[in-house]
């Protein structure tokens, strides 16, 4: 039987985030997976309370933090990796394929200068890589679709897939952002439902339809067997044909083109000007030939 990491996840309603600290309790030692970094983009002003009411978590829990780790750079939410590796000294991991998204956000950013080599981050996962959290064993799946860089954490009996599936009501990710590829996460989803039917999954979003309270855990048995779209479109021509359908519907993410120039960066805000101030660079009218409203 595979170890059973303590999950605990953390719901920012904001964005319809789910953070986790995934820990072994005898060990005393956990990892932290996709945490928020607030940003009100009314305001332009950032704040660190998810990020704190974590380590307050982990502190009352007595834990050793050994893993900071994102999935994928982020569009509808800053990453807090940099904030908490600066407060704890946990080393950040991403997978490697960041630099693709990196060097396809560096054109559109207009940044000559910025360095596509994953160095913002002090560990680059390639596939099939193996890490622990205290003595549980983790793996890396690469999972790309929803992004270029996307990938599945696998922690014991726990699998970690963000944007590729949601909770079965909910069914799938989009993919049409730059680098995205319905097939490719068609694939990625088919690794996914291959773990064994008992593995946890814990997706990194839920935007409660119909009203519902927030939920964010299930099992590979129960997405495939009522995915709303798995269990559905169940082969690779019909589900793309569908996602492709369902994308061209979706607005754009707002805070897609605020996002994406702070998680390419490891979490990393924009340094101050001279006048002490941050500032944000938005590229207009990138996607003006784009379907999204």
């Amino acid at each position: 039987m595979l170890p059973q990491p303590e999950v605990t996840g953390f719901y920012d309603k904001r964005t319809g985030s789910i953070q986790y600290v995934v820990a072994d309790t005898a060990a005393k030692k956990c990892a932290i997976i996709d945490p928020v970094l607030d940003y009100d983009e009314k305001s332009g002003s950032t704040a660190t309370t998810h990020a704190d009411a974590i380590l307050r978590f982990i502190a009352d829990k007595g834990y050793d933090i050994e893993w900071i780790l994102d999935t994928h750079p982020h569009a509808d939410h800053f990453s807090a990796a940099s904030y908490l590796k600066e407060k704890t000294g946990a080393p950040t991991a991403i997978g490697e394929k960041v630099t693709e998204v990196q060097k396809l956000w560096k054109d559109f950013y207009n940044w000559p200068d910025f360095p596509t080599d994953g160095s913002q981050w002090d560990k680059l996962f390639a596939e099939g890589e193996t890490f622990t959290v205290g003595t549980i064993s983790g793996r890396v799946m690469f999972s790309p679709g929803h992004t270029l860089a996307s990938i599945t954490y696998v922690i014991g009996d726990a699998a970690f897939v963000h944007d590729t599936l949601f909770m079965p009501d909910s069914g799938t990710a989009r993919a049409d952002f730059p680098g995205g590829s319905a097939s490719a996460l068609w694939h990625s989803i088919q690794d996914i439902l291959s773990l064994p039917d008992q593995t946890r999954i814990f997706t990194g979003h839920d935007y409660q339809p119909g009203g519902r309270e927030p939920r964010y855990e299930s099992t590979v048995a129960e997405q495939r067997a009522s995915n709303a779209h798995i269990s559905v479109y169940k082969d690779e021509s019909a589900f793309v044909e569908a996602r492709k359908a369902r994308d061209r519907t979706l607005p754009m993410p707002k805070l897609i083109l605020h996002a994406l120039q702070v998680n390419t960066n490891g979490g990393r805000l924009p340094e101050p000007e001279e006048n002490g101030t941050r500032y944000l660079k938005i590229p207009l009218n990138l996607f003006a030939e784009t379907a999204w409203g």
